[in-house]
């Protein structure tokens, strides 16, 4: 055996050279690794592009012609298609530049592409001029950061309320804490003074006579005051009508202590989380309140504490009516051998509206109401129980989202996830009689894409829907279009491109120049492919 001392620096070099050569032959001797390429069997280039310029003109109507700037066409004789907004156009002419194509019939507002050999180009946005157009003189661009659930107007303009903490991005010195105040252009008005407002979602809002609001929802405090439970009354100035209470006073050291502020309407609602007031409205001066509830509730403040109140507790399922001061009604949904509610519906309450009369129409997800069948829809009598004389039949055969009545044309418009209405074919869209029966004129067509979710009739006849959509009877509209009384998109009104979220609730109006407008309110984020907040003012010519 010989060892070896390798100290010499010269030695060490020599054996570091052999290893790496070693090394470097094994590794020449192996078998190529050879991959796939990665891009093979991929479109070959096609040489098209859009310059980006913008057409000319950059805007028009049904019938006109309208050039594109976009290099590469001249070796391909014709063999693309153009598209507005998904809509096929007809091509006139084109050159090694451009392209001319006729603006189709069915239009909208949107995108264009240009489709060769299985491959899209994707060119500039194209403005279909027509009677729908957002109104540009309503100030509200960025609107609330949460959904608007209801509008009231007063006479300076509107109150908004819903599940929103800001309004027009702003932090102005009022907080805007799910209720705030706007002029009719849509201008952040600091009239109210509600200061920290509601701590959760306000749903609904009515105005009484003595100028004052009730607000309902899903809420237990109005700023900073406890003891809430989904319903309160509101000043003019939406500070919170209140009043000082005499309580047992657990400190006599405090004498203070024997009194709180509290709420002065008294009344209330809970029931299995989460619950809520989903609608309500006054009636002689008595507010019915109608959502996903299980017990009204009162508090007996002679008993009470500050840190502790006794409640008296009534199950009302659903429904219910209440006095002036908070108080149950016990004449209206009251069974008197039970001491409690009838039983309401067997799935959620979605929306309602009360007619003149002050009966209540009410649709959800409920296949019985009161122990009758109810399929999806229900009216109340003015004592609480179910008209048996409306002549709905069968109802929806899936839940209806929303419900809207128009008192001048004297129809009702329903929306939801359901194919038929009382046995007829409709894709989510019915028109009623005033009477519940179905209006045999209105055929709602084929929807693809999507379903509604809000339909409402204007008072001109025509009618509105928003939705998740993308055709309408084979034509493009995506979630929003303007209806004939018939239920064919009406001429003209349908050039509006994209709608994303859902309309909550509409005020017919005026735009800045004297057109018809509509004031449109909900939880949505684009109109007519543009951002807004849950807030858009919509001008519709005639």
């Amino acid at each position: 055996m010989i060892s070896i001392n390798i100290k010499d620096t010269r030695i060490n070099l020599i054996i570091s050279g052999l290893l790496l050569f070693i090394m470097i032959s094994l590794s020449c001797s192996k078998e190529p690794i050879i991959q796939d390429d990665p891009y093979k069997g991929g479109m070959q280039p096609l040489g098209v592009k859009f310059t980006g310029d913008e057409p000319t003109p950059n805007a028009g109507s049904p019938g006109d012609e309208v050039t594109f700037k976009i290099s590469g066409l001249e070796n391909y004789d014709n063999k693309f298609e153009f598209l507005i907004n998904e809509t096929k156009t007809d091509i006139l002419s084109f050159t090694d530049s451009t392209i001319t194509v006729k603006v189709p019939q069915n239009a909208s507002t949107g995108g264009t592409t240009l489709l060769l050999n299985g491959q899209s180009f994707f060119g500039p946005k194209f403005t279909i001029q027509g009677k729908v157009s957002i109104d540009p003189s309503f100030k509200a661009v960025n609107g609330t950061n949460g959904a608007i659930s209801d509008i009231t107007s007063t006479s300076s303009g509107y109150i908004l309320v819903g599940a929103f903490t800001n309004f027009e991005s702003q932090a102005p010195a009022i907080p805007v804490n799910r209720i705030v105040s706007i002029s009719n252009d849509g201008v952040f008005q600091t009239s109210l003074s509600s200061r920290l407002g509601a701590d959760g979602s306000i749903q609904s809002i009515n105005k009484l006579s003595s100028g004052k609001y009730m607000v309902s929802g899903s809420f237990g405090s109005y700023n900073r005051i406890s003891g809430i439970n989904c319903i309160t009354r509101l000043n003019v100035d939406g500070s919170l009508d209140s009043t000082q209470v005499e309580v047992i006073n657990s400190d006599p050291e405090r004498p203070n202590f024997g009194f709180d502020t509290v709420a002065a309407f008294n009344g209330g609602v809970v029931g299995r989380p989460p619950f809520s007031i989903v609608k309500s409205f006054v009636k002689d001066n008595k507010t019915i309140i109608l959502g996903n509830f299980l017990f009204y509730l009162s508090y007996y403040y002679p008993r009470s504490t500050r840190e502790n109140k006794i409640v008296d507790v009534t199950r009302m399922a659903q429904l219910a009516r209440l006095k002036e001061n908070g108080e149950l009604d016990s004449t209206y949904n009251f069974d008197p051998s039970t001491k409690g509610g009838y039983a309401g519906g067997n799935g959620p309450i979605n929306d309602a509206f009360m007619q003149e009369d002050g009966k209540v129409v009410a649709v959800g997800a409920f296949s019985t109401f009161h122990g009758l069948q109810a399929n999806n829809i229900v009216r109340l009598n003015d004592d609480g129980t179910v008209d048996k004389t409306y002549a709905t039949g069968s109802g929806a055969d899936g839940p209806i989202t929303s419900v809207n009545y128009n008192s001048t044309t004297g129809r009702v418009l329903v929306a939801g996830n359901f194919k038929t209405f009382n046995g007829r074919s409709c894709s989510g869209v019915a028109m009623l009689n005033k009477d519940g029966s179905v209006d045999d004129v209105f055929k709602f067509g084929q929807l693809v894409g999507g379903v509604p979710n809000y339909a409402a009739q204007l008072n001109n006849g025509k009618v509105l829907v928003s939705g998740d959509f993308n055709t309408y009877a084979g034509i493009i509209r995506q979630g929003f279009m303007i209806l004939d009384q018939n239920g064919s998109l009406a001429q003209g009104y349908n050039n509006t491109g994209a709608f994303q979220g859902r309309i909550v609730k509409m005020v017919q109006t005026t735009s800045a120049l004297g057109y018809p407008a509509v004031l449109l309110v909900g939880d949505f984020t684009k109109f007519d492919n543009r951002k807004v907040g849950n807030i858009v003012r919509v001008e519709i010519k005639p």
